[in-house]
């Protein structure tokens, strides 16, 4: 009876284990390549989380002057580190470029291929493939 509940426990754990993959997204799902941005703004928040790192920056409008907040979604922390960043590579109120694809939905939101921080060009590690 004990090896069938073990075996029932580690098929429970296997389901559960496989949830978050099944929630990943490819990246011409929520992407489109044909729509490439660069800003540079301001760094407002940082989440260094699985399955990928997100950071915001506020841009000023060159036309309009009025100052939006954009998210970048990054490979995941693992991806990030093998490029040579740490948890402090990024800090909120640096001012950084980021050269990217825009979401598909139109919303303030893309995925960054690059990131100027500090001078330093440096890979974000995304799920379009291109490093500096």
């Amino acid at each position: 009876m004990a090896k069938v509940n073990l075996i029932a426990a580690c098929l429970v754990l296997m389901v559960l284990a496989a949830v978050p993959v099944l929630a990943h997204h490819s990246f011409s799902a929520e992407f489109d390549a044909t729509k490439p941005v660069n800003f540079t703004g301001t760094v407002t928040k940082i989440e260094w989380t699985n399955p990928h790192t997100w950071f915001y920056i506020d841009v000023k409008d060159a036309e309009t002057g009025k100052v939006e907040n954009w998210g970048f979604e990054t490979g995941n922390p693992v991806a990030l580190i093998r490029q040579g960043w740490t948890r402090d590579t990024m800090k909120i109120g640096m001012v950084v470029t980021v050269e990217g694809t825009r979401a598909k939905d139109g919303t303030n939101r893309g995925n960054a291929r690059n990131i100027l921080v500090n001078g330093k060009k440096l890979s974000a590690a995304s799920s379009e493939g291109t490093n500096p």
